[in-house]
């Protein structure tokens, strides 16, 4: 067989499902090995969309699927939603093209250094030299892109290494256990918790893995220790357990950041730094950390712990939840952090009576979200201003079930990454919130979205203008550039494409309409106009907030 076929068949072999992209010259050997093949391939009309579908997958099953480009500006596309997908810690394989290795050495059509291109951005990254090599370059990278914690490799074929012979075959695939912590650090880790009067948790991007979520739960049944979650980690912990103390992550003290100042512990699980820095919350540098990951603490002047366990989260939380029963559970003074999840319960209900006409308050429009969208349902939000009022006040059961890009945070995510959702569950709701700057950054991929007759529903949050840069210029300057800019008829829009579409402009008529959307054959957009005015409001509640003791 030649190069191209063997690495098709160790992709199928590592049980890879879908391939997203844009084909090219330089890897059309691929493309007509792939053809025969159990693997999806699925044509977008971007490389940047092809590389949010991949991260997306990945994020919801756990195992990569692929993203592909040719070389030059089909890899430079890929790059963006490559880096989103190992910031945010996403197994995804990226395949690119290249020019005959015969030409590499000078300068040439389209040929540029795209390993070096995507080194930073990526677990790993390489090229194929030798068709004898690809069985294990296939397997190092599948094993690694699904290695905790999870990101993004890179394989390039070179055209003229893509057509040459070869009798490998495709290497097992073997999956081995995590690494476990010692019960030496767990015990120390035990009775530094035993010892706390105001423990409380952090989690992280890492809790949403299903044995984590459900071993943390079961702790705080144990226990009662309260649990913030970073935008990446919602759902960890069930919204309507009194454990739930909702989000953190906003860049002002909000009502759970109450908990922070109150515990004489924090115990930080599967957190990453850029979640939401240390320095939001420990500027002070006085709060005892028990980091609890998969990897050792990130160094930072403001997160140094006092213990760190690392290993397989999900175990470490097993491990200690044995040592609770052995000791008999354990007690604490929580009642402070049942004040907290009171008062922002509170919040959450604020605008539930809200009948505004001509512009609709983000807290109302995420109330009326909650309630059509049910427990297992997937909400996708894009980056903006939504993002902020969609990480406060969209709560969730499960995890997985509101997916926020947060640490590269990129623009254009939420379309692309609604479609492969919607691929993963099509038994399921998915609702990606954009705002109009966002959603129109990918938005060619709507023809996908219709060729794939997928079931899902975009909402766009129209206010004319880059929002969330206007909310921090205007906070930090008292006033803001210009970043207005003009929109096309929404509705005449979405039935160019195929779409259902929708505007709705008063509070009163934004539930059904949403409901109407969600129950729709094939994609649907609503488009609402957004009160914004009530970013600088809760700037100003936010400024004026204290934390009672």
């Amino acid at each position: 067989m030649k190069a191209s076929d063997l690495l098709v068949q160790c992709l199928e072999t590592e049980g890879i499902e879908y391939i997203f992209g844009v084909p090219g010259e330089e890897n059309a050997d691929f493309m007509m090995s792939l053809e025969s093949s159990s693997i999806q391939f699925v044509l977008t009309r971007h490389e940047q969309g092809a590389a949010f579908m991949a991260e997306i997958y990945g994020r919801l099953t756990g195992n990569p699927a692929g993203c592909l480009g040719t070389l030059g500006p089909g890899a430079t596309n890929l790059i963006t939603g490559v880096a989103d997908s190992n910031m945010d810690r996403a197994p995804m394989l990226v395949l690119t093209g290249q020019g005959a290795s015969t030409r590499l050495h000078k300068e040439s059509h389209q040929v540029m250094d795209v390993v070096e291109m995507f080194s930073p951005v990526t677990k790993w990254a390489t090229t194929v030299w030798h068709p004898e090599n690809i069985p294990e370059i296939v397997r190092k990278a599948v094993r690694l892109a699904r290695t905790e914690k999870p990101g993004a490799v890179h394989i390039e074929l070179p055209e003229d290494i893509a057509k040459l012979p070869s009798n490998k075959t495709p290497l097992p695939v073997r999956k081995f256990r995590r690494p476990v912590p010692a019960d030496k650090i767990m015990d120390m880790a035990f009775e530094r918790i035993k010892a706390a009067r105001r423990p409380l948790i952090i989690a992280g991007n890492g809790c949403i893995r299903r044995r984590a979520s459900k071993q943390l739960r079961l702790l705080c049944e144990k226990t009662g220790i309260g649990v913030l979650s970073t935008f990446m980690a919602k759902g960890c912990v069930d919204m309507d357990s009194p454990y739930c103390l909702y989000t953190i992550g906003l860049g002002a003290k909000d009502i759970p950041s109450c908990a922070i100042d109150a515990a004489d512990l924090v115990i930080t699980l599967g957190y990453d730094m850029v979640e939401y820095h240390p320095k939001l919350w420990n500027s002070s540098d006085d709060k005892d950390v028990i980091h609890i990951d998969f990897l050792p603490a990130e160094i930072d002047e403001h997160y140094m712990p006092e213990i760190e366990v690392v290993g397989d989260l999900a175990h470490a939380l097993w491990m200690l939840n044995e040592r609770i029963d052995a000791n008999g559970g354990l007690e604490f003074d929580l009642s402070q952090q049942a004040a907290v999840r009171r008062d922002m319960t509170e919040e959450l209900q604020r605008h539930a009576e809200d009948d505004t006409e001509g512009f609709i308050r983000p807290q109302k429009v995420l109330l009326d979200t909650r309630q059509l969208m049910g427990p297992d349902d997937i909400l996708l939000s894009d980056v903006g201003a939504h993002k902020m009022w969609i990480a406060r006040h969209y709560q969730c059961h499960e995890p997985n079930t509101c997916l926020i890009p947060n640490g590269f945070c990129s623009m254009g995510f939420a379309l692309p990454g609604a479609i492969a959702a919607s691929l993963v569950h099509p038994d399921k709701r998915i609702l990606a919130i954009c705002g109009d700057g966002g959603f129109l950054m990918n938005m060619q991929e709507m023809e996908t979205a219709r060729r794939l007759n997928t079931q899902l529903t975009v909402m766009v949050w129209e206010d004319g203008g880059y929002g969330l840069i206007g909310w921090k210029q205007s906070n930090e300057f008292g006033r803001q550039t210009d970043l207005s800019f003009d929109n096309p008829d929404w509705v005449m829009l979405a039935h160019s494409f195929g779409w259902q579409g929708h505007r709705v402009n008063n509070s009163r008529d934004l539930k059904h309409t949403l409901e109407t959307a969600l129950n729709e054959s094939g994609p649907s957009l609503v488009v609402l106009p957004i009160d914004y005015r009530e970013n600088l409001e809760l700037t100003r509640r936010l400024g004026e907030m204290t934390c009672p003791m």
